[in-house]
């Protein structure tokens, strides 16, 4: 299958299924002299790692990742990353009963259109464990965007109908409360809701939000290749996602140029903006403001309850789904969004240095000059 490669400099190819023997990630373009070990990209795959909480699913995997190669004496060498977590939790047994029909929300059907066959353990490369290769790639991107002082946060905006309130923003909560809110008593209630939904054989969507901070102007092209073109791609490219938000987003269809156009200022010699309804980029390039993203998730579509489908020999049927499924996808796919912002990021930054010969001229100056 194509379609499994992300970037252009900065490139990552994902690999592996749900219920194989592992998964991974390759990563190409990868600068030389980037400090990095497994305990690095750990962090990140522990906070999507499932079996944490009672919000999420109950398999339990340690998610150890191993690193192969590109990295020597605790640097990276400019070679090929690759980066591998096998699975050892794997129940296909628990989705025998679905190799012959199509479960609702997922891609059976359109994979069996497709290809004409499918792996129905647990669906395969379109499971939400594909995304460990996306995590484990972007750890490495946050560690290069970190030494260049960009800051990539994201966290849940929303839970269904339950919003955090700005005023209670507590950005420590984010790694402590099980639904990934950065507003304690919202978290709370969104606990709440959520156990009536498992209670109901149900499941909730939600909002992720995702704030990049210091990433410098003039990144990005544009016609085809703009910054926000490209983050929009990468977050769409998440099972899960269904609407990509930047800045003020929709909202900027019931609003008037005069109120949505951000006035710039100077402020201590730099240009700067009175507000940020762009959302950090105008024109496909970033301006040096925030950049703010929101990613917009379905509903889990593996419930307990009774749904009508249809099977392989095209006749209609009830199905029961069984097996170990998250009741909400959000919390765990928020360093997922992570991921994938600071991938695109990165990329878009090492693409940019030859956007003008000045920076050309200077880099090979200074260079040849040691």
């Amino acid at each position: 299958m194509a379609g499994s490669s992300f970037g252009t400099i900065f490139k990552i190819t994902t690999w592996g299924e749900s219920h194989g023997k592992g998964l991974g990630v390759v990563i190409d373009g990868c600068p030389a002299g980037i400090a990095l070990s497994e305990a690095d990209i750990q962090k990140f795959l522990d906070r999507r790692k499932p079996g944490q909480t009672k919000i999420a699913t109950q398999r339990k995997e340690a998610d150890e990742v191993e690193i192969l190669s590109g990295v020597f004496e605790g640097r990276t060498t400019g070679t090929p990353i690759s980066m591998l977590v096998k699975n050892t939790s794997q129940i296909s047994k628990d989705y025998s009963e679905i190799a012959s029909c199509y479960r609702p929300g997922h891609a059976d059907y359109t994979f069996d259109m497709k290809y004409g066959f499918r792996d129905y353990r647990g669906g395969g490369r379109s499971s939400g464990r594909e995304t460990i290769g996306r995590v484990a790639a972007g750890a490495v991107a946050s560690l290069a965007l970190k030494q260049l002082g960009i800051e990539v946060v994201s966290y849940t905006k929303s839970i269904h109908d339950i919003e955090i309130n700005p005023e209670n923003f507590d950005p420590t909560a984010i790694l402590e409360t099980p639904t990934c809110m950065p507003d304690r008593d919202a978290s709370k209630k969104a606990e709440k809701y959520l156990a009536e939904c498992i209670e109901n054989m149900d499941s909730a969507g939600g909002v992720i939000e995702c704030i990049v901070k210091h990433m410098p102007a003039g990144v990005g092209d544009p016609v085809f290749e703009k910054l926000d073109a490209n983050l929009a791609k990468a977050l769409m490219s998440i099972g899960a996602v269904k609407a990509v938000e930047i800045g003020d987003g929709v909202q900027v269809a019931c609003t008037n140029g005069s109120l949505n156009n951000d006035a710039f200022r100077m402020a201590a010699g730099k240009v700067t903006k009175k507000t940020n309804h762009a959302g950090g980029i105008l024109g496909g390039i970033s301006d040096g403001d925030d950049i703010i993203l929101r990613a917009y998730i379905k509903p889990t579509p593996s419930i307990f309850s009774a749904q009508e489908t249809v099977n392989t020999s095209l006749e209609d049927m009830e199905l029961k789904i069984k097996g170990r499924h998250d009741p909400i996808i959000v919390p765990r796919a928020v360093v997922v969004v992570e991921s994938m912002t600071a991938i695109t990021l990165f990329d878009a930054l090492l693409l940019n240095m030859t956007a003008r010969m000045d920076n050309i001229k200077k880099f090979y100056y200074d260079y040849s000059d040691k």
